[in-house]
């Protein structure tokens, strides 16, 4: 892996963190995953070049807004028929956010993440869709140290795919043969969570109990689409 970086920080905007980045990494092989053994392997040389854009803005003392974007262009360095597209690497990837609170009371946050459409094979004639999930948090800061939150993953149960794949396999009922298709890892349904924890003063670790409760069994892995 050989990698270089370059970039700018700006904050004369009060309040407003804001830093561009310019990036290339070079690596030696990809490790791509292959289906029919479910474990990676050694591919080719590649390339990734992009711009990370990163911002942070404490508008008041109990309000903070974040955003970053990373758009990237990722190709194999060398030639060959098969394509340059590096299967499961996304051309962009976006996350944003508000945290409401101080260090005492009431606080919450609502974050948002984007995971770009990907090429699934090096032609680019296969590809997967975009994911978009909402997570959110609430809580209260207790004066003598103890905090106590409630979690929700995938805010709006939305029904994506958290990977995908591409490549032959064969399910029960089907043909003789193998049929190449698009297998995914879903995402997880809803999922509550509460927590109760305590920071002793001075300690920067806390003792922590954790229950969830989702609205729905996980969804098995390997899904065909």
């Amino acid at each position: 892996l050989v990698g270089s970086e370059v970039g700018v920080r700006n904050r004369s905007i009060a309040g407003l963190e804001s830093t561009v980045t310019l990036f290339q990494l070079d690596f030696d092989s990809e490790n791509l995953f292959v289906g029919d053994a479910g474990t990676t392997e050694q591919s080719r040389p590649s390339r990734r070049t992009g711009i990370e854009w990163t911002n942070h803005y404490a508008v008041t003392p109990w309000l903070a807004l974040d955003a970053d974007l990373t758009v990237t262009h990722a190709r194999f360095a060398d030639r060959d028929p098969a394509g340059s597209r590096i299967p499961a690497a996304p051309t962009a990837i976006a996350a944003a956010g508000f945290t409401l609170g101080e260090a005492l009371g009431w606080f919450g946050t609502l974050r948002l993440r984007y995971f770009g459409p990907r090429p699934l094979i090096e032609d680019n004639s296969v590809r997967s869709k975009p994911t978009t999930l909402v997570n959110g948090r609430i809580g209260y800061n207790f004066d003598n140290g103890v905090t106590v939150q409630l979690d929700i993953l995938n805010l709006l149960n939305v029904k994506a795919s958290q990977i995908d794949y591409f490549y032959e396999s064969r399910l029960r009922g089907e043909p003789a043969g193998w049929v190449a298709d698009t297998h995914l890892h879903p995402v997880e349904p809803m999922a509550v969570g509460a927590a109760g924890m305590r920071l002793p003063a001075g300690s920067r670790s806390a003792k922590r109990a954790w229950v969830t409760v989702r609205s729905a069994s996980s969804a098995s892995q390997g899904v065909t689409a």
